[in-house]
């Protein structure tokens, strides 16, 4: 039997999951980052987007807005500051988000907090066009 990764996601309103699955890839505000078993220990910020979890040919998708990640020898633990299964996602909700993002862009006054904005603003609008 191949080796599974201890995976575990909460926010603060619940646990929303903890099992052992195959990979879970994260938004990670550098990028995307793929976390298999055994994969060197990262603490890493969450960017919104979708984190997908594979067990087996089973995929489960999950939103998250922002973060952070710690893989460890133990897994990969992720606490979001919200948090919701796909299915819970609807166009409306996600239209608003990308209000919010574009009002963060235009208050922005550095250049870090633009970057942030852009990001936010990117990966928003991806998960529109996926709906």
């Amino acid at each position: 039997m191949a080796d599974k990764l201890k995976f575990n996601l909460v926010s603060p309103e619940r646990e929303l999951m903890s099992a052992e699955v195959n990979q879970v890839d994260i938004p990670g505000t550098e990028g995307w980052i793929g976390v298999l078993p055994n994969h060197a220990p990262l603490m890493a910020t969450l960017a919104p987007g979708m984190v997908k979890i594979r067990t087996g040919s089973d995929e489960k998708r999950i939103f998250v807005r922002g973060g952070f990640a710690e893989i460890s020898p133990a897994g990969l633990t992720l606490l979001a500051e919200e948090a919701m299964p796909a299915e819970e996602l609807d166009a409306d909700a996600i239209a608003r988000r990308i209000r919010h993002a574009e009002e963060d862009l235009a208050d922005a006054d550095t250049d870090e907090k633009k970057l942030a904005a852009q990001q936010s603003l990117d990966r928003m609008k991806e998960l529109q066009a996926a709906l």
